[in-house]
């Protein structure tokens, strides 16, 4: 190898991808927000299929976050319709290509007949060995991360944890994506440049791609171009290029 050649990085096993820009492609056609929404399902169904055939064997997806209740009330009911109806239709053929569903969030605060269909796609997909399809659903970083520590906290004082026992492991295994690897890229659609309270603990070491295509224009052609991009960077960890180029 060149000393100077950076080595070759093989692609993210797990991406995360916050969804952005749904409401401003329905306002550049003059259509209404529940219009890009649907759209955006759109793009849902064409990255779930294409993620696996291009190699990501976890795939995170944000859907909805805990900020997100504060929207107007009829755009939340459709953004719940949408959820309710994506499972509903895409449920057979999910577990068909043995795609295995999870969630993370406070679920609790999911209308019952969505939460009662969510339990049911991920209770039939759970023992599927293929892609897994994470949906973070009424999710927030912080929260995620106060939780973990409020179970460490209570696991101290029933005496199951030692104080000095308490490290980054010790919090990841109470996190909600314990057991999942870490987002090794996240890709941001739509142009912001802002993690919106997502994964604050688990993308510490992550690769970031912003791309202004907003999500309803973001299909397999340009998840493949952001795994080229993430093939091309070189990840030190805190470590110095010549250090990693020794390898």
């Amino acid at each position: 190898m060149n000393e100077t050649s950076p080595p070759s990085v093989a692609g993210p096993a797990h991406v995360a991808i916050i969804m952005d820009g749904n409401g401003r492609w329905a306002k550049l056609r003059g259509l209404p927000r529940p219009i890009g929404h649907r759209e955006g399902v759109e793009s849902v169904r064409a990255i779930v299929t294409a993620a696996p055939q291009l190699g990501i064997r976890v795939l995170t997806l944000y859907a909805f976050s805990t900020e997100n209740w504060n929207r107007p009330a009829l755009e939340v009911q459709a953004l719940m319709g949408l959820l309710k109806s994506f499972l509903k239709s895409e449920l057979a053929a999910l577990h068909a290509n043995l795609v295995q569903i999870r969630c993370i969030g406070q679920i609790d605060r999911l209308p019952g007949e969505v939460r009662e269909i969510l339990e049911q796609a991920i209770a039939t997909t759970a023992a599927n060995p293929g892609l897994v399809l994470n949906l973070a659903l009424s999710y927030g970083g912080r929260a995620e991360i106060t939780e973990a520590a409020r179970r460490m906290a209570a696991d101290c004082c029933a005496g199951r944890l030692k104080p000095e026992e308490i490290d980054e492991g010790a919090l990841s295994a109470r996190l909600y994506t314990a057991g999942l690897p870490d987002p090794d890229l996240l890709i941001r659609t739509g142009g912001e440049s802002r993690l919106s309270n997502f994964l604050l603990w688990q993308l510490s070491y992550a690769e970031i791609l912003i791309t202004e295509t907003l999500w309803p224009d973001f299909r397999r052609e340009q998840l493949a171009a952001a795994l080229d991009d993430f093939r091309g960077r070189q990840r030190r960890f805190g470590r110095t290029p010549e250090q990693v180029n020794a390898q």
